[in-house]
């Protein structure tokens, strides 16, 4: 199957999951860590199918976003996961190794040097082509206030997508 039509093929389960209970975004520098995600999404930008993935510049990703070309996206299984979602929605990297907390098995990346969450069966290996951070001026006010209260705004990371696949 050719890279787009996986990808498009995969676009309404990757939602729908993202909306129900959060996707796996998992880096790999200094240590592996992985953190959820409620938003972001895939679109077409620079002719090339992108994932879209927003980190708070407080988070530990953040950090290794900023020393890294790449990262995954790994979509659970809708109604599945739920612990380790929670777990890895409101608890640091800086502070815990997720992945042994929750039971998560790393397995290689088929494109690229980071991990995927194993008891995923959808998986995104995507390259940072653009980031762009945050500029508060730009944003809706009632926005700002209701979403940024304490200014921990995110930046916007554009990855393009190497390979998208299923492992059931």
């Amino acid at each position: 199957m050719r890279l787009a039509d996986s990808v498009l093929q995969n676009v309404p389960r990757m939602m729908s999951q993202m909306s129900a209970g959060g996707l796996f975004l998992t880096t790999k520098t200094k240590k592996l860590n992985t953190m959820v995600i409620g938003w972001g999404g895939v679109n077409v930008y620079f002719r090339i199918p992108i994932f879209i993935v927003p980190v708070r510049y407080s988070r530990y990703t953040h950090e290794q976003m900023e020393e890294s070309q790449y990262f995954t996206v790994s979509v659970p299984r809708a109604g599945s996961l739920k612990h380790a979602l929670a777990f890895c929605g409101s608890k640091s990297g800086r502070d815990f190794d997720k992945f042994t907390e929750c039971n998560l098995t790393p397995l290689p990346g088929r494109l690229v040097d980071v991990p995927i969450v194993g008891e995923c069966p959808l998986h995104y290996e995507c390259e940072i082509m653009y980031k762009q951070h945050m500029v508060p001026e730009n944003l809706n006010g009632t926005l700002d206030a209701e979403v940024y209260p304490d200014s921990d705004y995110h930046t916007f990371y554009f990855g393009k997508i190497l390979s998208c696949y299923v492992n059931d």
